[in-house]
């Protein structure tokens, strides 16, 4: 057992130390491995995954890891696993084959259930940290019960395709609402046992019209009266009831969809985000919660009505059959006028949900735009194109509306004619009928009649609302179904990389252009260099960044990191590898420690100012209010320029990234800030690979290698010194940056 607790005390445990290598290393980032990380890690192992031990530093903040943040952690690797509470009988019941099971125990630390012997009624436990080699211990329920609170997480690898991974559709949204069987279940025998106390209050007003009026019996109308307010109670608790699951049912979903949503938009690649408007995403994904509320709310109702529909036609038909025959086809017209409309409705609401995605594009380009807007002073601009996209939207409703008001208007006098008419036909019978009992069961009709057309007339509006539910699916499933980045994110080598690039003969076209942005590119550099990427806008260099970071994956030739081609390595792994400091930099909404240490929010204020001292933004942080505590608002504007770049840098070096890449990232600074980063571009560079694409060459004086691109080619590689004598595009740009410090020096010249 770990931390040396045996759980025999006639037995001495066992507790070797951990060796830096065994499962995976004993330190990770400086971080020695928590035992219940080592122990879902060789869980993992068992089957043949190999987890990197970073991720959940990252994932456990402070304190021991919960059972939830290791579950994520391992399913964020493509595991299946879940974070349970197992009884003994449980454990027992386990099959071996199933792999091991990670027990959680109350002191914070972890075991491994290997095997059981229900016979024998005791379970095999092993340390984590002990070699497979090494001898199980047999543990009763008593022993185990001592440690263990029954925290267990269950890990195994995922078989075939996860139901979140199958398509947004319809099918896929039914079988998340079928998932709640027991609260379905619930709502259809509540359902059904209303539809039959619906049918009381008609049979009761039929007895006193037919036996209490003729016979002047009081002790009937007593007895009737305590009958119906008792079935009036019950009905009220059991509307209550159902109602309460059904609501429950909805928050189920919605937490669902939300997770499921937000997880898919989170796997999508980045180059769908670049292509497609914030606004217009953001619309179509909304679209996901008008469906969910048509399952739980339209179709849920109808489908509540049609068992009262199942239940009380069979009692119309016995009440009064030619009456019952009237209003069963007056509902079977209405759906069939439905049915006529229902093509010309779909190809108009079509034109609306393009209208709307529109002016959904235009108002979210505007909002996150709003400070070119206001700078540039293009409100009304701005205001022509929303009234325009306005109009657009609005003509194409009031078209769709104009088509869908033809339906109703033809069905409504049908609908009057089921109410009014078939009373006026049933009191046309009940005077022809000479028993005098025809005018109860017509009272009863009457009351039932309307019970039983609602259902029939919502069913056909079903029909149309389902157009309209159509095209949300299609709307959202346009994003959600995308590829996603899946299997790049939780599979591929997880190496040690130490940071030394090659590209080898790169070739790599984007879909909207044939002119290859990069074409044959080829170099290599060692690890642990500074290495400066140069050339005119367009020239590749920021094409050039993406492939090595896994953005861009469909090109010709070879990326390798360390000799490992990076198509080949697991995406998150890669991607943790780099710190990436870009032009324009995002920082999210709360403090600057949380922005600073977002990438490792298990990290402390010591790391942070490590990170903030390092980029150069130590300084103006303790001049801040509140320190590392100050809020940063959205769109971070109580920030300058280049007070967000280096919060940035300082956020990619708080990972301590193999690889650091630069990407224009001193363009947005002030001359202090810029001479401040300069100084200690050297202690950031040391022990690993750095990468900085500028256009000011000035910056990149103290590079290992220069990379000259022109078109996309490859032109040069070479330190300052050597491209000044052997590269004329170097020389060119170096000239035209620096063509005021050569005039400087012929004024000093005439002057002397």
């Amino acid at each position: 057992m770990s931390n040396g607790q045996c759980l025999d005390s006639g037995t001495q445990c066992h507790t070797p130390t951990f060796p830096a290598e065994a499962g995976g290393g004993g330190q990770a980032s400086g971080y020695v491995i928590h035992p219940r990380v080592q122990a879902v890690m060789v869980a993992a192992r068992f089957h043949g995954v190999e987890l990197d031990p970073s991720e959940a530093i990252s994932r456990a903040a402070k304190g021991t890891p919960s059972a939830a943040s290791l579950s994520e952690w391992a399913e964020s690797a493509g595991m299946w696993a879940r974070a349970v509470r197992l009884r003994w009988r449980q454990l027992l019941h386990i099959a071996e084959d199933a792999g091991p099971v990670v027990l959680l125990l109350t002191d914070g630390s972890a075991t491994l259930m290997v095997g059981a012997n229900a016979d024998r009624n005791v379970v095999f436990v092993r340390d984590p940290r002990a070699l497979a080699s090494e001898l199980t211990l047999a543990v009763d329920e008593l022993r185990l019960e001592r440690i263990w609170s029954g925290e267990a997480v269950l890990v195994r690898a995922r078989r075939g395709r996860m139901e979140t991974d199958a398509p947004f559709t319809l099918g896929w949204l039914s079988g998340l609402v079928l998932h709640e069987k027991r609260s379905l279940r619930d709502i259809g025998l509540a359902s059904l046992t209303l539809s039959f106390l619906t049918i009381f209050p008609p049979l009761l007003v039929m007895t006193v019209v037919d036996k209490v009026l003729t016979h002047h019996s009081y002790s009937t109308l007593l007895l009737l009266a305590t009958i119906l307010a008792i079935t009036t109670i019950y009905e009220a608790v059991l509307g209550y009831a159902r109602r309460l699951i059904v609501m429950v049912v909805g928050a189920r979903l919605d937490a669902k969809l939300n997770l499921h949503v937000f997880n898919r938009l989170l796997r999508l690649p980045l180059d769908y985000f670049e292509r497609h408007p914030a606004g217009e995403t953001m619309h179509k994904v909304a679209q996901v919660y008008k469906v969910r509320e048509f399952l739980t709310g339209k179709l849920l109702a109808t489908f509540l009505d049609m068992m009262t529909l199942a239940v009380l036609l069979p009692f119309l038909f016995y009440l009064n059959s030619s009456l019952a025959f009237i209003v069963l086809a007056c509902s079977i017209l209405i759906v069939v006028i439905v049915l006529i409309y229902l093509r010309p409705l779909q190809r108009a609401f079509s034109k609306v949900v393009v209208a709307e995605a529109e002016k959904a594009a235009a108002l979210g380009e505007t909002i996150f735009g709003v400070k070119t807007v206001k700078s540039l002073a293009l409100e009304p601009q701005r205001r022509m194109l929303w009234d325009m996209r306005v109009a657009e939207a609005g003509r194409w409703r009031l078209a769709f509306g104009k088509l869908a008001n033809w339906p109703q208007t033809i069905v409504n006098p049908i609908e009057r004619f089921m109410s009014i008419g078939v009373v006026l036909i049933g009191a046309y019978i009940a005077l022809a009928d000479k028993s005098g009992y025809a005018v109860g069961a017509l009272f009863a009709f009457m009351m039932l009649s309307m019970r039983v057309a609602q259902p029939l007339s919502g069913l056909a509006r079903l029909i149309e609302n389902y157009e309209e539910v159509g095209a949300a699916i299609s709307e959202a499933g346009s994003v959600l179904n995308r590829p996603l980045e899946y299997d790049a994110v939780s599979r591929g080598l997880r190496p040690q990389l130490s940071g030394a690039i090659a590209f080898d003969d790169v070739t790599f076209t984007y879909g909207t252009t044939k002119i290859p942005a990069l074409d044959r590119v080829t170099f290599a550099i060692p690890a642990g260099t500074m290495l400066g990427i140069v050339g005119r806008s367009g020239s590749g260099k920021s094409t050039l960044t993406r492939l090595l970071q896994g953005i861009n994956r469909d090109h010709s030739g070879f990326v390798k990191i360390d000799g490992n081609d990076v198509r080949e390595i697991n995406l998150r792994h890669l991607r943790q590898s780099f710190g990436v400091v870009l032009q324009e930099n995002f920082l999210f909404r709360g403090s600057i420690c949380e922005n600073i240490i977002a990438g490792r929010p298990g990290l402390t204020l010591s790391d942070t100012v490590r990170a903030a001292r390092l980029a150069g933004a130590e300084e103006f942080i303790e001049r801040m209010p509140n320190g590392y505590e100050t809020i940063i608002e959205e769109g971070s504007p109580n920030l300058s320029g280049g007070q967000r770049q280096r919060l940035a840098i300082a956020r990619a070096l708080i990972t301590d990234p193999r690889i650091l890449i630069l990407d224009e990232a001193m363009s947005a600074l002030d001359p202090e800030s810029e001479a401040v980063l300069h100084a200690n571009l050297l202690r950031i560079a040391h022990g690993r690979t750095m990468i900085i694409v500028s256009h000011r060459l000035s910056s990149l004086i103290d590079c290992d290698q220069i990379l000259v691109l022109e078109s996309g080619k490859g032109v040069d590689i070479a330190p300052h010194r050597v491209l000044l004598e052997r590269c004329s595009i170097y020389r060119q740009l170096w000239s035209q940056q620096n063509r005021h410090l050569a005039n400087q020096g012929l004024h000093h010249a005439k002057a002397s």
